[in-house]
Formats: structure tokens, sequence, C-alpha cells
């Protein structure tokens, strides 16, 4: 059976100290847990390459990617980032992006592509914020665009933050909806205004996230997208320590399998990425994140298969991307 395809490489990690809050071992637990589970065959593991700086100046201004590869932050700038600058982290960020334009590329041609990594939703043309460097969902999008391969877009933001780097790159454009759904009293203090925002009160629970999740989507996709890039953060979670809201394991899994099955319903590409998680034990980020692309695979590749496949034990398709 051909399973997902996802892209990864080492280098998403950076060391940025013992004992930060962002954990960023997190790319590398998963893979390697997606990987020796067999959910993710690893020939379907593949590195991306760093986005090029054409790319990103499709979204960021000149000045701060050229500051940010050399080392020329403010450190009020680096403040705001939340990350200490290092070469590493401008390579691990530059892979990201890759990842999502690629993971982009992927469900154009197979209908899923999913990151392991990206959804840097806080980051704007001029600066970073909230451990975002660069907004890999809007350089993608810009990088679509740019090749006329689509013209409208949907992003479905459900990290428990708002996506508010994304609604202001994106405010004044009729072909990309934002979606964004977070904790109304949780970081950013001063949102911007997305397509569609959903503010919800501390202690959010299982069954009242999916109602609402449920019938916004009907809304959302009224858009008439040609792809939608899902933000699966696992920050929703009720030991985050960020998060402030109450969903559990199983709740953010549902919350997966709604997005991906309306998508796969709605015959609309979708690209996974991953974005914020900061739970008490690294262990259940690291797992929540795992069970989205589980749900890809349940969505998209279990369906398919007949039971003579699953009988045989069909192997999996090497991408061409």
């Amino acid at each position: 059976m051909q399973g997902p395809t996802i892209f990864y490489s080492p280098d998403y990690y950076a060391d940025i100290g013992e004992g930060h809050v962002f954990p960023i071992k997190k790319f590398e637990l998963a893979r390697d847990i997606l990987v020796a589970e067999g959910t993710v065959d690893p020939e379907q593991v593949i590195a991306p390459g760093e986005a090029s700086l054409g790319d990103l100046l499709r979204v960021h201004t000149r000045d701060y990617v050229e500051r940010l590869q050399y080392g020329e932050l403010t450190p009020m700038e680096i403040r705001r980032l939340g990350l200490p600058w290092s070469r590493a982290l401008v390579r691990r960020s530059l892979l990201a992006v890759s990842g999502t334009i690629n993971s982009a590329i992927a469900a154009l041609n197979k209908g899923v592509g999913s990151n392991l990594a990206g959804g840097t939703h806080h980051a704007f043309p001029d600066r970073g914020e909230g451990f975002c460097v660069l907004n890999d969902v809007a350089v993608a999008i810009e990088k679509l665009r740019s090749e006329e391969r689509i013209e409208r877009f949907l992003v479905v933001d459900l990290d428990v933050h708002q996506g508010n780097g994304t609604a202001f790159i994106f405010k004044d454009d009729p072909d990309v909806f934002t979606f964004s759904m977070h904790g109304q009293k949780n970081y950013p203090l001063y949102k911007e205004l997305s397509s569609l925002d959903i503010e919800l009160s501390d202690g959010t629970d299982d069954l009242e996230y999916l109602s609402i999740l449920e019938e916004a989507l009907g809304r959302v996709l009224h858009h008439e997208p040609e792809l939608i890039f899902y933000l699966a953060g696992a920050d929703p979670y009720e030991q985050d320590k960020l998060g402030r809201l109450s969903l559990t394991k199983q709740g953010l899994r549902k919350r997966d399998a709604m997005v991906l099955e309306a998508a796969r319903d709605s015959g609309i590409p979708v690209v996974t990425t991953m974005s914020g998680g900061y739970a008490k034990d690294i262990t259940d980020t690291v797992d929540i994140h795992c069970n989205t692309i589980r749900a890809v695979r349940d969505v998209f590749y279990q369906a398919k298969e007949s039971p003579a496949d699953a009988t045989a034990g069909a192997a999996p398709a090497n991408s061409n991307i």
C-alpha cells in the first residue's frame, strides 16, 4: 500500500539551548516514530533543499532577509523572535519553507502532502515573532501563484495561537481565505484580522471545539479554494504549557480527520504542517503531531486500499517529486 509522502530534514534541528520552551527535537522524534511504526515508508521521506532568496522575497522584505542571513538582527528583534540567532537556525528556517513548498506540489499531484515542520504563522514580511522566522505558508502560496499553478487558497489554522502574520500578509487578498480558530486570551496580545477568526474561551473541550469546527469548515469551503494549507497545531492539547484549551489527544485526532475528510470529500488537495506544540511532556506533543500523519494515512490511503491489497501487503510507491 502506498503511504504518505512527507518532507523532513535532519537539519530541521538547530541548537537553541537546553530548557528552551520550543521543543525543537520534536521534528526528528516524529519522523523516527512514523517510520519505525510503518506509517511512513523511509523512501517516502524526502529531504528538501533550502528555499531560494527569490522565493523568500515574494513575501519578506529584502532588508529583513539579508539581516537574518548575516546575523544582523537587533536584540529587540531577537527577543521578539524568541529564538537565538545562529546559522543553523537560518538553515532550518530555509529548509522548512522549502518543505512546505514541496508539500504543496505533492498535494497538487497526489491530493495530500505533509511537511514535518512549518506552519510558522507569526512571521511578518519584515520580522519574525513567536518562534516563527519565515512564513512558510505565505511563501508557498506566492510561489505557486507566480508559477501560475493555481489561484485560490484556503488556510485552515488550528494552532492555539492566532496566525497573525499570515492574516496580515493576505488581509487585502480576495484569493487567499485565512481561517484561524484560536484561544481568545492567548498570544498574540494584538491580533490581526483574518478572513474568519473564531476565538475560543479558556478550557474549551473536545465536544465544543469539534462542533464549532464542523460548522466553520462548511463556511470556509464556500471560498472554493484550489488548495488547502492545514496548520495542525498540537498546542490546543489539555496538557500544553502555552495552550489554555482542554482538548484531549483523541479530540485532536478527530479534528485532524475532520479537516482532512472535508478536503478529500470536496476534492481539494491539502497540505499539512506541524505548527506549535509545547506539552509538559514532549512525547505528548510528538504523538499529537504523529497523529496528524496517521490521519493522513487513514483518510487518503487506507480508504483506497482494497482487501486484496491489504492481504498482499503491496509495497509503497516512490514519490516522483
